[in-house]
């Protein structure tokens, strides 16, 4: 009998074959003021508005979202240890299943925010397109498509873009805003993962974050006459269905 593809056996050890993701589950309270920041910034004010998380993982922006008042959360992801993780740790609303199945089943017009958190890298680019085109099925009018991803244009951008054997590419602003814009959606704004100020260490991180990104502004006018980039290792897309 042959073996299942690589995949599917790393899919089902996820947790336990790669270290930060173990090291996540750990530091899910350290990584709150973030959490909280995207939920802050980035989420609906209706507290009822419906919220799928594909590829939520053990579900951390779903605990901040409980955390904040949130009620109608969804969350899928295809790691059985990733969901046992989710369960474990008293996060609602998460059950095992395949991105594809779940978008399919999910009928027209009927979320307000669909999530894809470290995960469209992971895909070819015909895959991106169609799922793309499905979250753009499954968003009301005005809906919001949140998406992280690794930034191809950080000072450290291929790091983050091998750091998971199962990934496959990475973005830049400009590709993130081709491919929301071509499957129909009418706004992109992207942000950078600045560091989020909570107390005197986070604080000298973002000082010293801002003079490196000052030093990098300087190196690329240099070499191009330009000094509007996004140099954080991840970037966060934020897509709106048109009205």
């Amino acid at each position: 009998m042959s073996k299942p593809d690589y995949r599917t056996r790393l899919l089902a050890q996820y947790v336990s074959t790669h270290t930060s993701v173990s090291g996540a589950l750990a530091g899910l309270e350290r990584r709150r003021p973030y959490l909280d920041r995207l939920v802050r910034d980035h989420f609906p004010a209706d507290r009822q508005a419906a919220i799928l998380d594909l590829g939520c993982g053990h579900g951390a922006i779903l605990w901040a979202a409980t955390r904040a008042g949130y009620a109608n959360l969804q969350g899928v992801d295809a790691s059985p240890e990733q969901v046992a993780a989710a369960l474990q740790i008293g996060v609602k609303g998460v059950r095992l299943g395949d991105l594809d199945a779940a978008l399919a089943t999910t009928p027209d017009a009927s979320q307000d925010v669909v999530i894809l958190f470290d995960l469209l890298h992971y895909f070819t680019p015909q895959r991106q397109f169609d799922i793309a085109d499905q979250v753009h099925r499954v968003l009301r009018p005005g809906g919001r498509w949140i998406v992280h991803v690794p930034n191809g244009e950080a000072l450290f951008g291929a790091r983050m873009r091998y750091w998971d054997y199962l990934a496959t590419g990475a973005f830049t602003r400009a590709s993130i805003d081709q491919l929301m814009r071509g499957c129909g959606f009418a706004e992109v704004r992207c942000f950078e993962d600045t560091p989020v100020v909570h107390g005197a260490a986070s604080a000298a991180r973002w000082v010293v974050w801002k003079l490196v990104r000052s030093l990098a502004r300087v190196v690329l006018a240099a070499e191009t006459g330009e000094t509007d980039a996004i140099f954080s290792q991840l970037l966060l897309a934020v897509a709106v269905k048109a009205g």
